[in-house]
């Protein structure tokens, strides 16, 4: 992509530079003449031009996101989770997300402006929003401004990329009457601050690059760093905004293996510093923008809240008000307790039940007491911590600590955990569990294990609740784990618990649930504890960010269930299936997101055209011929090529996820594609590139698209296309905004099979 202004020449004056936008490169331009010159009345009416419609195009988009925006005035689709997060801002209770908080926080911005009090919970879609009072068209209308707003962004990256004015009108009524934008831009969602700040960033870098021959200039670093930070924007919205920073560094990488070149003339400290000052704009700077985000959301959200138990105790004791802060007590020896599994949240086990001889492969057991994990709280979940050393009769002395052996006692069956070089029922790389009998000497070795406290220091106190810890076995090093996955009906469908021989694992920490009774046996609640008031405890950002992000990626990447309208990849471009956000069966209304189909179709096509035209150049070239101009080329490569590349960054990622997917996960990669649809009609219908033109004489820098005039011809073609874009557009609209519709004019809307409208009247079968 060349999208840069250039120093040339006024006349014969080698003193005189003035900044022309070129697009084909020195080379190309020496190949062509220079259009003809325009008069500056010409320029003015041209600029006018632009600006009328991209002021009406704005008007537009507002109409079309505002229109009934308070139906309904219930709950829709993701507003569950999303307006729920708002509400836990207002209220500054600690929740957890697979996203980052930015997008959430405007969200949550947005409410406290319009008067919202938090104490909403958006529980489930449905809920009436007017009986609760609250103000949910404000907070909608927030996301509705930003949607709108990416309308005339798309306009101005075209226009700024050099496209005549119906060609960017084009691409931005691609984007203006898609149902499925409006639908997902006009609720309390994510996308709308998703969408708006990609957009952002790939103006910005087209305006970057327009600078790349007044380097480090101060427009040059303006345009840099805003970059940056609509980078940084559009990745704390979501994780997926990593995927428009590849696209724009694919470009910059694209730039700097062109400035390396030796044939260029320049020295190697020349590459040197224009890489060091992209990694600044582009990296350092983004990263640090990503960082305030969270530290301003770890900032509002002080109070405990539902997100708690996601995170580590150490999280959580900086949270006013946390069950850890204000019930954690110290474990000591000969005390019961109950030990949950820290991801399954299920309790360690054992009955009196024997594991069978042998199991389905046919493997032989150890016979031994079965361990198990179970989800219900019993007294056959009761441990006792028993010492391996001497211990004083009272005091500190009796408290269990970090690194402590210690060996654990079954309550119910008067038995110690044990595990030993016995392959397990479902796992034979991992040990069996079970339970031996304290009279058994010889197996006393096996019933040691070491007390590894997460991020704990030498000598800190095992505590109930506020600690996940680790249970590793001392002759075998193994470490106490259980999974998902159930046992058969002989030990009654409960969970398997086995020795994993990766102590790295994450997911074999465990937690104390509950002190059940002290030594003596005597309740624990009994117990005369000494409790004094405790703080909330300080930890360094960076170790919650840290926390945070490794968290997230997990859970991001578990949503692997099932759900009714989840789709695949291949689906999206054809808008192939949709998504039903919300129904009234007393109205027969219903909110079905979906794309105006002949403009994700235009989109779709223009992606194969341009690939298309792509390969046959090449083929072309490779056998001595050169159908497309220099210039032409030069563009086409250039500029749709990043277009191009921005669609394939936001599409073919998704192919790799094994998580829920869904179609509003294609919307970034939407609104690349239309760039590129506008870029392909304009090759198609124009085929001219911008040149550098004579206004009184002197040569200078022209808005973009005033030299490319389009024919009548094409200028009709283009009105067809907007002509079917608003027609599907308004037929469609029932589904955007839930109004009501018959039996039959749902099916009229059906307009593929593979759509699934509630709704639908019965087609009666004539013999």
């Amino acid at each position: 992509m060349s999208l840069a202004p250039r120093k040339r020449r006024v006349g014969n004056d080698p003193a005189s530079t003035l900044p022309v936008r070129s697009y084909s490169g020195a080379e190309d331009e020496k190949r062509h003449s220079p259009r003809p010159a325009l008069s500056p009345p010409t320029l003015r009416s041209e600029q006018i031009l632009s600006w009328s419609i991209a002021t009406g195009l704005t008007i537009l988009a507002f109409i079309v996101r505002f229109y009934r925006i308070g139906h309904p005035d219930q709950v829709v689709f993701d507003e569950v989770h999303f307006g729920s997060f708002a509400s836990h801002y207002i209220r500054r209770e600690y929740y957890f997300d697979v996203h980052p908080p930015l997008a959430k926080m405007l969200n949550g911005l947005a409410a406290w402006v319009v008067g919202f009090d938090g104490n909403f919970g958006f529980e489930q879609i449905g809920d009436n929003y007017t009986e609760h009072g609250v103000p949910y068209v404000g907070m909608r209308s927030f996301c509705a401004i930003m949607g709108s707003i990416t309308v005339p962004i798309v306009y101005a990256t075209m226009r700024e990329s050099g496209y005549p004015v119906a060609i960017a009108l084009l691409s931005a009524a691609l984007v203006l009457f898609d149902n499925g934008h409006i639908t997902q831009t006009r609720l309390i969602l994510l996308d709308a601050a998703l969408v708006l700040f990609m957009a952002l960033s790939l103006l910005s870098y087209v305006k970057f690059h327009q600078y790349r021959y007044q380097e480090f200039t101060r427009m040059w670093w303006f345009w840099l760093l805003s970059t940056g930070f609509w980078l940084a924007c559009t990745l704390g919205c979501k994780m997926v905004g990593l995927l428009t920073f590849l696209s724009v560094g694919a470009a910059v990488l694209w730039d700097l293996w062109g400035i390396l070149d030796i044939k260029k003339g320049h020295p190697i400290s020349y590459f040197y510093r224009h890489f060091a000052y992209r990694a600044v704009g582009l990296i350092l700077v983004p990263f640090m923008i990503y960082l305030s985000f969270f530290w301003i959301h770890f900032k509002i959200l002080k109070f405990s809240g539902p997100g708690d138990t996601f995170m580590s105790p150490q999280f959580q004791e900086t949270l006013q008000g946390n069950e850890l802060l204000l019930n954690a007590q110290e474990i000591r020896y000969y005390d019961t307790l109950t030990l949950r599994h820290k991801d399954t949240k299920q309790y360690l086990h054992s009955h009196p039940d024997k594991y069978p001889l042998r199991y389905e492969d046919g493997r032989i057991s150890s016979q031994g007491q079965q361990v198990t994990c179970y989800p219900h709280n019993d007294t056959n979940n009761h441990w006792q911590v028993l010492p391996t050393k001497e211990i004083p009769e009272t005091g500190r002395g009796r408290v269990v600590r970090h690194n402590d052996v210690i060996q654990l006692l079954h309550v119910n069956t008067q038995t110690l955990l044990l595990t030993h070089d016995v392959a397990s029922p479902l796992m034979p790389t991992n040990q069996e569990v079970t339970t031996v009998s304290p009279q058994d000497d010889d197996r006393k070795n096996d019933t040691m294990f070491k007390v590894a406290i997460t991020d704990a220091h030498e000598g800190e106190p095992w505590k109930s609740l506020a600690g996940h810890f680790k249970l590793i076995h001392i002759p075998t090093k193994v470490v106490l784990w259980t999974h998902p996955e159930a046992l058969p009906e002989w030990a009654y469908r409960q969970q398997e618990v086995n020795g994993n021989k990766n102590q790295q694992d994450r997911t074999t920490s465990w937690f104390v649930d509950d002190i059940i009774a002290d030594g003596t046996g005597n309740d624990f609640r009994n117990r005369t504890v000494h409790v004094e008031p405790k703080q909330v405890k300080k930890r360094a950002f960076i170790k919650k960010f840290t926390e945070l992000q490794i968290l997230m990626l997990q859970h991001n990447a578990g949503l692997t269930s099932s759900h009714p309208y989840a789709s695949t990849p291949i689906e999206w471009p054809f808008c192939l299936s949709g998504i039903s956000f919300w129904t009234d069966n007393s109205t027969n209304q219903q909110i079905y997101m979906i794309g105006n189909l002949i403009g994700w179709w235009i989109c779709a096509v223009a992606l194969s055209v341009f690939v298309g035209i792509i390969a046959a150049d090449m083929l072309a070239r490779r056998r001595g011929l050169d159908p497309i101009e220099d210039g032409i080329r030069n563009r086409l490569y250039r500029n749709t090529g990043f277009f191009l590349g921005t669609w394939a960054f936001h599409y073919f990622p998704f192919y790799l996820m094994n998580r829920q997917r869904f179609l509003h996960h294609y919307l970034p990669a939407h609104l690349a594609s239309a760039l590129v649809a506008g870029s392909v009609v304009n090759f198609i219908l124009v085929e001219a590139v911008n040149y550098p033109v004579s206004v009184a004489g002197v040569r200078t820098r022209l808005r973009p698209a005033v030299r490319a005039k389009l024919s009548g011809p094409a200028c009709g073609v283009i009105a067809g296309l907007l002509a079917l874009i608003i027609g599907v557009f308004i037929f469609l609209s029932p589904l955007t905004y839930g109004a009501t519709l018959t039996g039959d004019e749902v099916n009229r809307r059906k307009l593929l099979s593979s759509w699934t409208l509630h709704f639908e009247a019965k087609k009666t079968h004539k013999d």
